[in-house]
């Protein structure tokens, strides 16, 4: 398994922020979904996924199915950090 962590901005938040929250919380059902993060005060969603099941355009698209309408992803899928020992 290789975990990465995307994150996803968006310019204003949703309409319904509670029916997408509970459309987004159903993604975790979809094989490959690990953690979601939102950050209401930052306008941030970080995804953490499996990378061998996943790629960052299908992340993408699941997070857009669920109504959250993303300006901008990070540049890349961040690989998950290993806590410093």
């Amino acid at each position: 398994m290789t975990t990465v962590v995307i994150e996803f901005r968006y310019a204003t938040p949703p309409s319904n922020f509670d029916a997408v929250t509970r459309a987004l919380a159903n993604t975790r059902e979809v094989y490959g979904i690990r953690q979601l993060i939102f950050d209401r005060a930052a306008r941030t969603l970080r995804v953490e996924y499996d990378a061998t099941r996943l790629n960052a355009a299908t992340v993408s698209k699941l997070i857009r199915q669920a109504g959250l309408q993303i300006e901008a992803v990070s540049p890349e899928p961040l690989p998950e950090q290993a806590p410093a020992a």
